[in-house]
């Protein structure tokens, strides 16, 4: 009896180890695959290179904590819309790979010849990988490929996130004056003293008049940059309003220009005019400059 307890024992070991020879490898293969994706270091990219399937290219390039647009005048960029496009590709998927094929490439359109989007990753001048994507499965999802790897995932992105077009990686907020210490235009003069904002005739502005021009100033957004021949028609255009700022950050002037029925906005920081809303170019160009000086408190 106990030789047959013995051989089942035996028989039960040798049966353990086959399964475990035959799938542990995998196991730690698959686990492999679901945190290897695009294993690269957040930190050390410095440059990212955007195309698209109509050949369009859009370069991002890291300077300092800023990231720059060195195709598009090295405008700023937004920093944290390239910051969750980095991270979002970095990060470990959680998932199984949803193909491997040669064919599910081409069909997910995750080819290196065949795709959507292309995006490469450099470090100090050195290419650390390329991703390719591809279609979308669901909404907020998109089919990835480490060019390295024969894997395919499924990953939370928008195809909206991965613009190839300069313009749209802008960060919009690039003129917003957050705290100024003077304002002066052709139709007022304030200044910020004692904790206090005080006209240069000597009066009080307007409460509701100043908080609407200081809010105009730190939300004030762009939305885009005027094209090419507008450029030349704007500089020779005069401005609907020049406004010269003294703030903490340092001084600059800003021009707010209509032309044709759209609303434009030059800054000194910046050699290009932007396009921004008529909300935006109304609230600076619509204060009263009776009651921001506070020479017509009767109002």
């Amino acid at each position: 009896m106990n030789r047959w307890v013995a051989a089942l024992l035996l028989l039960l070991i040798v049966q353990c180890a086959i399964v475990t020879a035959v799938f542990w490898p995998d196991s730690q293969q698959g686990a492999s695959d679901r945190l290897a994706f695009a294993p690269f270091p957040v930190n050390a990219i410095d440059e990212l290179h955007i195309g698209d399937e109509f050949d369009n290219e859009v370069l991002l390039q890291r300077s300092g904590d800023q990231w720059l647009l060195p195709t598009l005048e090295s405008l700023p960029a937004s920093s944290a819309k390239v910051s969750e496009l980095l991270h979002k590709l970095t990060a470990p998927s959680g998932k199984w790979p949803v193909a491997a094929s040669s064919a599910a490439r081409q069909r997910f359109q995750v080819a290196d010849y065949y795709y959507q989007k292309r995006l490469s990753l450099m470090s100090g001048g050195e290419k650390l990988g390329t991703i390719y994507l591809g279609t979308s499965p669901g909404f907020r999802k998109i089919h990835a490929r480490n060019s390295e790897q024969d894997a395919i995932y499924s990953i939370t992105l928008s195809p909206s996130e991965v613009p190839a077009v300069g313009e749209e990686w802008l960060d919009t907020r690039l003129l917003q004056v957050r705290a100024p210490l003077r304002i002066d235009t052709d139709l007022y003069n304030l200044y910020f003293e004692n904790g206090l904002w005080r006209s240069a005739t000597g009066g009080v502005p307007d409460e509701r008049e100043l908080d609407t021009l200081l809010s105009a100033l730190k939300n004030l957004e762009v939305d885009g940059v005027a094209n090419e021949d507008l450029q030349r028609e704007l500089a020779a255009t005069e401005a609907d309003l020049v406004v010269e700022i003294q703030s903490l950050a340092g001084n600059v002037t800003l021009e707010i220009v209509s032309l044709h029925g759209k609303h434009y906005i030059h800054s000194s920081e910046f050699p290009l005019f932007f396009t921004c809303s008529a909300y935006d170019s109304g609230r600076l160009t619509g204060i009263d400059a009776g009651l921001i000086s506070g020479e017509d408190s009767a109002h």
